[in-house]
């Protein structure tokens, strides 16, 4: 929407969709890093993957539980392995900040899951259709999760702000 309102043509596509998509285009050509949620969610995703699609390259995978140390040995690990696109799914800002630290040491194409993982190894569930089509997933998630109220408060203030030309 903000882009929209400064001229900028977009489709929004959400992550759980895009990063799926990619997978799928590119997985015989492309080689995948997966960092995000419960060691738990990122083995099934990524043994879901590897069933899916035999023939995926997948450099390494760790849980989103970073612990101190653990930036600088993800850093190296990347420059070591060397992936072509690297999925981050943490929540925001978390996986943003995260993912701006990772692309000033190695450059490839990242993209922020938020609770991606989540929804694809079946520990959540999507959306009902309604609030997709709606374009309302966030409120679904709201619903289901109140402790996200504050993150959504946020949101509220800067689409405020937004419509009020301060942006």
């Amino acid at each position: 929407m903000a882009l929209s309102k400064k001229g900028f043509k977009v489709a929004k596509i959400p992550g759980v969709e895009l990063w799926y998509n990619i997978i799928e285009h590119y997985y015989k050509e492309k080689s995948f890093y997966f960092i995000g949620s419960t060691q738990e969610v990122i083995e099934i995703t990524i043994s879901k993957l590897k069933n899916e699609f035999s023939e995926i390259v997948i450099k390494n995978y760790r849980n989103g539980f970073l612990k101190e140390g653990d930036i600088e040995k993800t850093k190296l690990d990347l420059q070591e392995k060397k992936p072509d696109v690297v999925f981050v799914a943490m929540g925001t800002p978390k996986q943003e900040l995260l993912m701006q630290e990772f692309i000033s040491v190695y450059p490839a194409l990242y993209q922020g899951l938020g609770g991606s993982f989540d929804v694809y190894s079946g520990k959540l569930k999507r959306a009902p259709k309604l609030f997709l089509y709606l374009k309302v997933e966030f409120l679904y998630r709201l619903l289901l999760e109140p402790k996200r109220i504050g993150r959504q408060l946020k949101l509220l203030k800067f689409f405020i702000n937004l419509q009020l030309g301060k942006y």
